[in-house]
């Protein structure tokens, strides 16, 4: 009980305030070296992920054991003192796994009804995702790092949109959204 009331009386403790919101200062050096670990383990956990439901597909192991499985694999990781970091990065990718293969129904589900949805669900996903890490990784003052992945999203969205409405002959909708974007 003592590490969840230390988590709590810390989280109560931290300066944040809505002026740290509105600080467009450079970012350190040291900061954008946090980025990248962050987003790294981020790229590793989605892969985790991906690999646990994966591994439902192939032999059907997702349900509540796994589901059980991750918060305990959280609870355990959350227990870890930081300074194993090592068993500590280990948990959170087992943490992914599981959830990954407690996702795997529904994943499998969707592939049963569209498997397009799928496709069109990892290829949204996956362009957020990277325009978002390359903003926080090139950016060098806080408010490139705010407009950088919101722009480069839309503007990914917008090319995407426009190739899907050239291979789709055109469609009108497409067409509309695409025009209502700009």
């Amino acid at each position: 009980m003592g590490t969840f009331s230390s988590f709590f009386d810390s989280q109560s403790r931290s300066q944040w305030n809505y002026n740290t919101l509105k600080n467009f200062r450079q970012i350190s050096p040291i900061v954008q070296t946090h980025l990248k670990k962050v987003y790294m383990t981020l790229c590793c956990m989605l892969v985790a992920s991906a690999f646990g439901a994966y591994l439902h597909i192939i032999w059907n192991i997702g349900g509540y054991l796994t589901t059980f499985a991750c918060f305990g694999a959280i609870i355990w990781l959350h227990s870890t003192p930081p300074c194993q970091e090592q068993k500590r990065v280990s948990l959170l990718m087992a943490s992914a796994v599981f959830e990954g293969a407690s996702i795997g129904p529904l994943i499998d589900l969707a592939i049963q009804i569209d498997p397009s949805v799928l496709v069109a669900a990892f290829v949204g996903t996956a362009l957020a995702f990277a325009c978002f890490s390359g903003a926080a990784m090139l950016a060098r003052r806080r408010e490139y790092l705010y407009l950088g992945g919101l722009l480069s999203s839309g503007v990914s969205m917008l090319l995407w949109l426009h190739f899907a409405s050239s291979i789709f002959g055109g469609s009108t909708a497409l067409f509309k959204m695409e025009v209502s974007a700009c």
